[in-house]
């Protein structure tokens, strides 16, 4: 019998014994099998109804990796990359619905399946990169939340200019911390505890779309929006791989001959990062092991596996796009190709005007000593005292100046300054604090959730208990991030994204492979044209992650990266043919 034919409740309606054991399952399957009798409209609703685990993946996509690549995307290329993400996120959920796919036919859960039914080094490999995963991104997420109590939410208790750095972020971290353990707790709880999490993600995920569309609002009606513009950035340019942006290049062009190479080499450098970036938060390892799972705890089987693709269709690819582009418009329109104000003069030897934002100060001053230092070379540099530094830096070209003060790294505090001509600088901050805050707590939240899961995996363990709860903790980790990384709070999350996207394969191979398994699937294996699509789009999402991650580890590591590359693949194969194909014959016979 074909999966089309499975996926169909019987014309009778007599069911000869009930799939599960928990009523409100049942409940729910019958009104899905009620509600595709009575047609398209009555399906939405019920599928409105249902949905969650789609809005678990929402809360966990839209934190600090993609609120950051989206800025420094905009600030970076402008408009030129609008396509990016939109097709990212599209190929990621086509690797979701086909998680989603595999779990819900067989009900097994995946991590044994891959160990069984494909190759142990991709199960566990799936599972370690998913835990790694977790830990790093948790860096960026406590450094942005942290950032937004001291400079959006609570400057006149937490900032700069009442407490000392060290015990400022202290706060804020033990504060920050206190509501994504009380969240993750409530999840784990299971019950009403599972339902409460869900509206609770929900809401946030609301309140941060909401605001960023608001910025683009304000900056419509202002007029500082041309759409058109926009509209031509949906078509791709992979030139700007190798090169700066057509606004960027005349400002390199004023800068000494001699000199250009070390702008545009930072620039494009800092540019595939950032698309890298944008590609691997859409979707994140560490998402497709949660999938499944939540899945699989809600109850859910074969007759949810429409319900699992709507899911992910409404409740994670139409709030990343409106957010993540509504992040990118705005950034755009307001930082890219012009240097921060009050930084630099407008022309050579003129006046500067305006105060700098205290937050700039200190990466431009460190762009301009990254400028001195290529000039001097690393041991001279060394030679010369602070003083000497500072009046070296000073002494440096008005172009270089200039193109320090357009790539400064701007975070959520200068963006909301996009918001003070409509709502007040005080308003335009909280609203801000509150989208970036909510974005780094529903994000941790989620790592701690996965990472309590993972481990539970791990041990072998069901996910309840002190396991879940250890698990959960290891994410806490993160609180060290605001202290060891000084630069923009958010751009913490580019370079863990990057990591994190070399990872992404290993999933994305494990289930393009388990959905090809007769011996797992069984009559719920794709056949005929529905098979051959499943496996073309797979190969695309699959290809698309692999070339990601190919470039990130030429980019970082060179020769040393493509040499794990091929021995994490020969592991692979050497475990096939020595314990998988074996195992295979004995299942046979």
């Amino acid at each position: 019998m074909s999966a089309k034919k499975t996926d169909q409740a019987p014309s009778t309606g007599q069911e000869p014994q009930a799939m599960h054991m928990n009523p409100r399952i049942e409940q729910d399957r019958q009104m899905i099998m009620t509600a595709k009798e009575k047609g398209r409209g009555s399906l939405f609703k019920v599928y409105l109804r249902l949905s969650g685990p789609g809005w678990l993946q929402s809360g966990i996509t839209l934190g600090g990796g993609s609120l950051s690549s989206s800025l420094y995307l905009g600030v970076l290329v402008g408009f030129s990359f609008m396509w990016l993400q939109p097709l990212a996120m599209i190929l990621g959920i086509i690797m979701l619905s086909a998680i989603a796919y595999v779990t819900l036919s067989a009900g097994d859960r995946p991590f044994q399946a891959i160990n069984d039914h494909v190759n142990p080094v991709l199960g566990w490999g799936w599972l370690i990169a998913s835990m790694m995963a977790n830990l790093v991104w948790s860096l960026p997420q406590f450094a942005l939340g942290t950032a937004a109590m001291r400079q959006n939410l609570l400057p006149g208790l937490l900032g700069p200019a009442v407490m000392n750095e060290i015990p400022s972020k202290i706060i804020a971290g033990a504060v920050f911390l206190t509501f994504a353990l009380a969240a993750t707790l409530t999840y784990g709880a299971g019950g009403k505890g599972v339902k409460i999490f869900e509206v609770l993600i929900k809401t946030i995920v609301s309140l941060i779309v909401l605001c960023f569309v608001g910025v683009v609002v304000k900056l419509s009606l202002e007029g500082k929006i041309v759409w058109g513009e926009i509209f031509s950035g949906l078509v791709p340019d992979l030139s700007l791989f190798q090169k700066p942006t057509d606004i960027i290049m005349p400002h390199i062009t004023k800068v000494d001959e001699q000199f250009r190479s070390f702008w545009t080499d930072m620039i494009v450098g800092q540019q595939r990062d950032v698309m890298i970036s944008a590609a691997a938060t859409a979707v994140g390892i560490n998402m497709t092991f949660l999938l499944p799972y939540s899945m699989l705890r809600k109850g859910w089987d074969k007759y949810f596996r429409g319900l699992a693709i709507f899911d992910l269709s409404t409740g994670l690819f139409i709030p990343f796009i409106i957010a993540t582009g509504c992040v990118v418009i705005a950034s755009s329109s307001q930082f890219h190709g012009k240097p921060a104000e009050g930084l630099v003069a407008d022309e050579p030897g003129g006046v500067i005007v305006g105060q700098p934002a205290k937050n700039l100060v200190g990466p431009y001053n460190g762009l301009l000593k990254s400028r001195l230092k290529s000039e001097l070379g690393d041991a001279e540099y060394a030679k010369l005292t602070p003083e000497q530094i500072e009046a070296a830096t000073q002494a440096l070209p008005w172009a270089d100046k200039r193109m320090a003060a357009i790539m400064v790294k701007r975070d959520a505090f200068n963006l909301a300054d996009t918001l003070a001509p409509l709502t007040g600088p005080v308003i335009a901050q909280y609203i801000f604090g509150f989208g970036v805050m909510g974005m780094a707590l529903s994000a941790t939240t989620m790592l701690m959730t996965i990472n309590g899961l993972c481990f539970c995996v791990l041990l072998g363990k069901p996910p309840r208990g002190w396991p879940q709860r250890f698990g959960s903790l290891m994410v806490s980790v993160g609180a060290l991030g605001p202290f060891f990384w000084k630069d923009a709070a958010p751009y913490l999350a580019v370079p863990t994204s990057v990591f994190a996207m070399v990872l992404l394969p290993i999933a994305y191979f494990a289930f393009f492979l388990l959905m090809n398994q007769k011996s797992f699937l069984g009559e719920n294996t794709p056949v005929g044209a529905r098979r051959i699509l499943w496996n073309v789009l797979m190969a695309l999402a699959a290809g698309a992650a692999s070339f990601g991650s190919v470039w990130s580890l030429w980019s970082k590591l060179r020769w040393l990266g493509i040499g794990l590359l091929f021995a994490f693949i020969g592991v692979c194969v050497i475990v096939h043919f020595v314990y998988v194909v074996p195992k295979r014959k004995r299942r046979t016979a």
